[in-house]
């Protein structure tokens, strides 16, 4: 199928060919007929896309900011390749799509296939979108109406934070598509509306549509308009649809505002509110979240969860379901708001059209196949990757199954780099495993899952999807005869470390042997092999104490989430664990774990915890996994107790011992051992060895990092 993408680079508009989405519980799996082209949002990417790094950086302050600190704890080197790798990743474009239902994912009630519906999906011939933030589509709609209907929820939940009144007085600051259908909607809502505009075309097409307009690049002045317009009260409130740096259209609203006035910013303004214009009339400001409650709500958007209708009365869905009514009864219309038309394949001449004209307002993008064509519904597609990119004969082949940000940046290039023959990219959208497979080489992409366990020409599977997929998949790959290279953790309970034993040793009765990896990258690094030659100098135990400046994590993140990302302990500090366990060189024997409690953590899930492990060789290790620290500290420091001298590990960066004279160590950039891992396991399935890291230790570990949770959690 064909989609929208746009380098943040450069900000070049092209149309890539991508598998179908994998549809998922609780999804719709959407053939589009109709999109819309945000001229607000989409155009500010397609302007921070072709500004210069420089104009990029100071459009992003906080940013840079972010970016100056990660030189000061990771170094330029990998800081450079984080910053860079972010903006050669292509962005998929838009979020008002309409098209017909195909199919329905588990889970999904009140939908089923042949619907015709609005959703926030991208600019592609299939979306997958969540049921919650898809609406039914009245049948005296057209399909090229209702996808005005994402952005008229997001006018519309402005105007229920305003909360106006019959008869009341307001204001719209800037009449672009959202600013047009709030004023509709506010004339349906039996208000008198103002609309501001610096545009001429706007204000004039605003009058056509019977509104007062005020075109401030003819000089018309909007503050002795209002006062005109309000008989010299002041209006009621204000809505700020304008798009702009600029803190004049916030300081204008506060000046023409009644008093007790409203204002809510619904676009993007400056936003240096100046006391004295709000002080004395006792003005209220807020700013609107995009279509409303249940907007960015992993619960509402991701598990389907709805809001009672008795507690939450408009729920974002509600909201795109009511401006479908409104279009149903002629209340709002969009035919007006259409400047231009084009096809799916057209799309790159359609971004030439929104960048080149303020004035140009909805560009809808049409989708022949849903009209009737040859649908194309491939789930797997040739990348077309050329020969001479191979590897030789006789190299490891591997598929990958996932494409997220670290696998696309940092472990399937490591993959490349080490020698290994790249076959199958799987990804759920279809979208990143296209776009990382066509970069690093991969001979396909995929959305079929199938697909990958039935390809014969795969030694290994990859496997870097979110962490509750873990165990499944790797009891698949097992089952399938191939070796299993999986990112941490290898499985969130013991339910599903008891299935992968059982899986591993049905494996090995067989003839392939298939070994099983999990990235724990760290016992590789080249710092932690000179650490640990240094401690096999003496024989007596060793007192490790392991550091870790975790951060904070939003508490709606997905790692938080116990079904998903199986919380932190599970989910990052088994890379700390293993560590532990690899420098101690014995079996794990006593497992203690408590968790700190303090007021910074948002979230319900244990942060910031201390982890005490005592080896069976007398060893012990005392890992603060600490989430309430500051940004500024390196990340993680290793200090090593041990017959009378002190090994310490900064960051991976810096090795130096105390009382141990010529162990040190140091790098320009952090080395944690992921070109080495990858490198030890690929050696391993060319010589039909054992896995790098015994299974035994594996299962220690998860075990380990399992019984540590269940004493927090107790």
């Amino acid at each position: 199928m064909k989609q929208v993408v746009q380098s943040l680079k450069t900000g070049k508009t092209t149309v890539e060919e991508v598998p179908v989405p994998q549809l998922a519980a609780g999804k719709l799996l959407i053939r589009s007929q109709n999109s819309l082209i945000s001229t607000g949002t989409e155009r500010m990417l397609l302007e921070f896309g072709r500004a210069s790094y420089l104009e990029k950086a100071r459009q992003q302050p906080d940013k840079v900011r972010q970016v100056i600190q990660k030189i000061k704890t990771d170094g330029l080197a990998p800081t450079i390749a984080a910053v860079s790798g972010k903006l050669s990743t292509p962005l998929p474009m838009g979020y008002a799509n309409v098209g017909q239902v195909t199919e329905v994912g588990d889970g999904v009630e009140g939908f089923s296939p042949g619907d015709r519906v609005a959703s926030n999906g991208p600019h592609a011939e299939y979306v997958c979108v969540p049921a919650n933030l898809c609406a039914r589509v009245p049948e005296n709609v057209a399909s090229e109406d209702a996808c005005f209907a994402i952005l008229g929820a997001i006018a519309l939940q402005g105007i229920r934070l305003v909360g106006p009144t019959i008869g009341e007085r307001l204001a719209v600051i800037g009449l672009g598509l959202v600013g047009l259908l709030t004023a509709q909607i506010l004339r349906a809502n039996g208000c008198k509306v103002l609309g501001i505009d610096i545009d001429s075309e706007k204000a004039r097409l605003a009058a056509s549509m019977g509104f007062e307009a005020v075109d401030v690049s003819a000089g018309q002045d909007p503050l002795a308009a209002a006062e005109a317009f309000s008989a010299g009260q002041g209006v009621d409130a204000v809505i700020i649809a304008a798009s702009t740096k600029s803190d004049g259209p916030v300081h204008q609203a506060a000046t023409m505002c009644r008093k007790r006035g409203r204002i809510v910013l619904v676009g993007v303004t400056g936003l240096s509110l100046k006391r004295a214009d709000c002080y004395e009339k006792e003005l209220t400001f807020q700013v609107s979240c995009s279509y409303g409650p249940g907007r960015h709500d992993p619960n509402y958007e991701g598990k389907g969860l709805d809001y009672p209708i008795g507690f939450v009365r408009w729920t974002e869905q509600r909201n795109i379901e009511a401006v479908l009514e409104f279009m149903r009864s002629g209340a709002v219309t969009t035919g007006q708001l259409i400047s231009h038309r084009f096809t799916i394949d057209d799309a790159p001449a359609a971004y030439e059209a929104l960048g080149s004209s303020n004035s140009n307002l909805g560009i809808v993008l049409n989708y022949p196949l849903a009209q009737g064509g040859v649908s194309q519904r491939k789930r797997s597609i040739d990348l077309g990757t050329e020969g001479e990119k191979r590897r030789p004969i006789g190299q490891p082949t591997i598929s990958a199954i996932g494409a997220g940000n670290y696998a696309s940046r940092i472990l399937l290039p490591v993959f490349k780099s080490a020698g290994a023959e790249l076959n199958i990219v799987a990804s759920k959208s279809g979208f990143s495993g296209t776009i990382s497979g066509k970069t690093l080489g991969f001979r396909s992409s995929t959305t079929d899952l199938d697909y990958v366990f039935a390809d014969q020409d795969s030694d290994a599977v990859v496997i870097a999807t979110p962490h509750n997929t873990h165990a499944k998949l790797t009891i698949r790959a097992l089952a399938e005869g191939k070796s299993v290279f999986v990112e941490k953790p290898l499985a969130l309970d013991r339910l599903g470390l008891d299935e992968i034993k059982s899986a591993y040793r049905d494996a090995r009765k067989g003839t392939s042997k298939p070994i099983l990896m999990v990235g724990f990258n760290r016992r590789f690094s080249p710092f932690v092999t000179r650490l640990k030659v240094e401690m096999e100098k003496s024989n007596s135990p060793a007192a490790i104490v392991y550091t870790v400046n975790a951060g904070r994590v939003p508490a709606d993140h997905w790692i938080q989430d116990p079904d998903v990302g199986g919380g932190r302990i599970i989910g990052e500090a088994c890379h700390f664990v293993d560590l532990a366990r690899f420098l101690a060189g014995a079996p794990i024997s006593t497992v203690s774990a408590k968790m700190l409690h303090c007021d910074l953590g948002a979230s319900s899930q244990p942060e910031s915890a201390t982890i005490t492990i005592g080896f069976e060789n007398g060893a012990m290790a005392t890992i603060h996994y600490l989430a309430n620290g500051h940004g500024s500290f390196p990340k993680e420091r290793v200090e090593v107790f041990q017959s009378g001298k002190i090994l310490r590990l900064d960051n991976f960066r810096r090795l130096k011992g105390f009382g141990s004279a010529g162990c040190s160590m140091w790098r320009l950039k952090q080395d944690k051992g992921q070109h080495e891992c990858v490198s030890a396991f690929l050696d391993a399935l060319r010589s039909g060895g054992e896995s790098p890291i015994p299974f035994d230790q594996l299962i220690e570990v998860s075990e380990a990092c399992i019984e540590a949770w269940e004493q927090i959690n107790a």
